[in-house]
C-alpha cells in the first residue's frame, strides 16, 4: 500500500511536507505529496526552512539568488511564502498547516537572521513577514518549530525576544511546536518536557505539539535519555505513550499532538541520529507493531 494510506490506517492523521528553495524537496515535490497527502484524507502540513538544503539548529542557509540583507531577505520571505501558499491552494490541496522555518533557535537565514550574531530583532521580522506572506494568500493554522523542547531556558530565550512591535506578534502564531530527541543528550528526559512545555502554556496560552520525535528500533552503544524504555518496538510505542502523557497533562488542553520523524524512509532509518533505526517499519518495508503508536486517535 502506499505509505500515506498505511499510516491513516493505522491513526495517523498528519503529514508534514519539508519544503526547500530548491534541491529535491522544492515546491514541484511538495506540490505532488500534497495530491497523496490530501487523496489520503490527511491533514497537510507544510514546513518551509528557507533554504535550498536542509535546515536546522545548525544549518540555516540563505537561498542561492535570495538578498543577503535584511530588508531584501524581508520582501523575499514575505513574497515567497505567499506564492507557496496560492501555489498549493491553486491545485485544489490548501495548506492547513504552515510552519515558517525549521528548528529556528538561533534563528534562519544566516547571518542576517542569526539571532548569535545580529540579535533576534531581525528574526521578529524575517517571521512576520513570513507568516503575512502565508496569511495574504489564504488563512492556514500558523507553526513555529523549535528543538530541544525539554529546555525551558531556550524556549524562553527565544519566545522572550521574539515578540515586538514591528516584528512577530503573539497573535500571529496559532501552534508551538518542539523537538525532542532522545539521543541528542541525556537532559531530554519526560519530566523536563513536561516542566518546559507546561511553563510553555501557562506563558503563552497556545497550543503545543511535539513536532518531531522517534526513539529507536535498533541503537548501539548511545546512551539515551530515558534508559529504562527499551531499545525495540515496543519501546518505541512506550516512548511516544509517554509523550502522549505529557501533552494529555499540559493546563488547558493545550497538548495538541505528536509527529513521528520519520516514520518510513527505507535505506536511511539512522536520520541523522546515531542510532541504526528509528522507523516504524523493518528493511523490507514490512510494518513494526509500533506503526499503531496513533491507533488510540481513530
Amino acid at each position: 500500500m502506499p505509505f500515506e494510506e498505511i499510516v491513516k490506517l493505522h491513526g495517523m492523521n498528519t503529514a508534514r511536507i519539508r519544503l526547500w528553495t530548491a534541491g529535491q524537496y522544492d515546491l514541484e515535490y511538495g506540490l505532488a505529496m500534497a495530491k497523496r497527502i490530501k487523496a489520503a484524507g490527511l491533514t497537510l502540513h507544510v514546513d518551509l526552512h528557507y533554504s535550498d538544503t536542509w535546515a536546522d539548529p545548525g544549518h540555516q542557509a540563505i537561498p542561492a539568488g535570495w538578498p543577503t540583507n535584511l530588508t531584501g531577505l524581508v520582501s523575499e520571505i514575505y513574497s515567497y511564502t505567499q506564492n507557496v501558499v496560492q501555489s498549493f491552494a491553486a491545485q485544489g490541496t490548501p495548506i492547513d498547516i504552515l510552519q515558517c522555518g525549521n528548528e529556528i533557535n538561533n534563528g534562519l537565514l544566516w547571518p542576517v537572521g542569526e539571532i548569535s550574531v545580529n540579535g533576534i530583532a531581525p528574526v521578529s521580522q524575517l517571521l512576520h513577514a513570513a507568516f503575512q506572506g502565508g496569511l495574504s494568500a489564504g488563512s492556514p493554522t500558523t507553526l513555529v518549530h523549535l528543538a530541544n523542547g525539554w529546555d525551558w531556558a531556550g524556549l524562553q530565550s527565544f519566545y522572550g525576544g521574539v515578540f515586538m512591535p514591528g516584528g512577530l506578534s503573539v497573535d500571529q502564531v496559532d501552534i508551538m511546536g518542539v523537538s525532542f530527541y532522545p539521543f541528542y543528550g541525556t537532559n531530554a528526559t519526560l519530566a523536563n518536557l513536561q516542566s518546559s512545555l507546561t511553563n510553555l502554556v501557562n506563558e503563552y496560552g497556545k497550543p503545543v505539539v511535539v513536532a518531531e520525535t522517534d526513539w529507536p528500533a535498533v541503537c548501539e552503544n548511545v546512551t539515551l535519555s530515558e534508559p529504562s524504555i527499551p531499545v525495540s518496538a515496543p519501546g518505541q510505542e512506550e516512548w511516544t505513550g509517554d509523550i502522549r502523557d505529557v501533552l494529555d497533562s499540559l493546563p488547558g488542553g493545550k497538548g495538541q499532538g505528536i509527529y513521528y520523524w520519520e516514520p518510513g524512509w527505507i535505506g536511511n532509518a539512522a536520520l541523522g541520529s546515531s542510532c541504526a533505526d528509528n522507523l516504524l517499519v523493518s528493511p523490507s518495508g514490512e510494518t513494526r507493531q509500533s506503526i499503531d503508536i496513533f491507533a488510540l486517535d481513530m
